[in-house]
């Protein structure tokens, strides 16, 4: 039975039910006090944005019962074939018996910082969760290289001091969370920044070529803007960062259309 005191949550991510990441989400959302349902994709979804994609079989999605490890075992948790934006969007409508007081997203494997959150699946989860009315947060570990040892304790210990204000956010927001890969003794703290005006990683285009455009991956140039996630991130800070979903551009300035003007465009 429910209980009603537990507001009912949704943890999903971009990783894939597989992901450590999710686990340790799921267990801080629980011991925040939290009644946590896991919808997860089948598989990794990295880059999905807000992608609404999913494996249908005669207009119906796959979903799996799945049972996770160790101190998540006793929280019930699905795969379904489908990008986690697809999952938190049928979450906030019902899909799973019950509109959920917050969608949680993470704790993905890599950060998640500047206006390049726009391509993440795991922000895009939030954000879509967002878009219909329910405050969200993602979460995110600055684990970059494959061979890294992720510091999945200091980040559940971030996202149990977040979960204990969330209750408190206003509906369509999104807490930005991305966490310094450190043991817990060597993070200084949570800090409030800005998106920065470039990523974590930063993607080149050279000259298309016949046949074929070539597309680099490096680092983002110079330092990072002071105040901003990365900066945080770089000097040892948990980096904090509200968005807002999608919502409307003031008109004023625009020189088409006036707000009287119906129909189309003149040529």
């Amino acid at each position: 039975m429910t209980d009603p005191a537990r507001p009912r949550v949704i943890v999903t991510n971009d990783d894939g039910i597989d992901g450590e990441g999710l686990w340790q989400l799921a267990v801080a959302a629980d011991a925040a006090g939290f009644d946590v349902l896991v919808v997860a994709p089948a598989s990794e979804a990295s880059g999905s944005a807000a992608a609404m994609t999913a494996v249908r079989v005669g207009g119906r999605v796959a979903i799996e019962r799945r049972e996770l490890p160790g101190p998540a075992a006793a929280i019930p948790a699905y795969a379904m074939k489908a990008s986690p934006a697809f999952i938190a969007f049928t979450a906030v409508h019902g899909a799973f018996g019950f509109r959920p007081r917050f969608v949680l997203s993470g704790i993905n494997r890599g950060p998640n910082t500047g206006q390049v959150v726009l391509h993440s699946g795991t922000v895009g989860a939030a954000l879509t969760a967002a878009a219909q009315g329910v405050a969200a947060a993602a979460f995110s570990l600055d684990a970059r290289a494959a061979d890294d040892q992720c510091e999945w304790p200091t980040a559940a210990l971030v996202a149990g001091q977040v979960l204990g204000v969330l209750p408190d956010m206003p509906a369509g927001v999104v807490l930005n969370v991305n966490v310094p890969n450190v043991p817990s003794g060597r993070l200084r703290g949570i800090r409030r920044a800005s998106l920065a005006s470039f990523g974590a990683v930063q993607m080149s285009i050279a000259a298309p070529a016949e046949g074929y455009v070539e597309v680099k991956m490096a680092g983002p140039p110079g330092e990072p803007e002071p105040g901003s996630d990365s900066a945080a991130l770089a000097a040892g800070y948990a980096a904090v960062t509200p968005l807002n979903g999608v919502c409307e551009a003031s008109p004023d300035g625009l020189p088409w259309p006036a707000a009287e003007t119906a129909g189309t465009r003149p040529g």
